[in-house]
């Protein structure tokens, strides 16, 4: 069973960085993508960035672009979302998913195989 492990999560001023950590036990899929989903109190969860495991291709929500960068470091079978300019409207627990390539579209939480813990992020005004 593959575990995956978020860090990174605090506590900043609108404006400051966050870098969020998702660590995998294991290798997860052979294709696929890892993905960072967010939720809010009271929302659904939501696509926040994924990166392709097979070419590395990044993926963003409308709302982050241009803020967040995904990425990741195969040799630690580690996943990364340097997050800057956060504003109030990022706050949430942030989670970290592995989905296989069969599993649907990588923008819907459903398809996701594993999830972490989650890590708490608050960006206050």
């Amino acid at each position: 069973q593959v575990q995956l492990v978020e860090s990174g999560g605090g506590l900043v001023q609108a404006g400051g960085s966050l870098r969020l950590s998702c660590a995998a036990s294991e290798r997860t899929f052979s294709s696929g993508n890892m993905g960072w989903f967010r939720q809010a109190p009271g929302k659904e969860r939501e696509f926040v960035a994924a990166i392709a495991l097979i070419g590395g291709n990044a993926y963003y929500a409308d709302s982050v672009k241009g803020r967040f960068t995904i990425s990741r470091d195969k040799s630690k079978n580690t996943v990364y979302l340097q997050m800057n300019t956060l504003t109030p409207e990022d706050t949430g627990v942030y989670y970290c998913g592995a989905r296989a390539a069969y599993s649907g579209t990588m923008y819907s939480h459903s398809a996701y195989n594993y999830w972490g813990q989650g890590t708490q992020v608050t960006a206050s005004s």
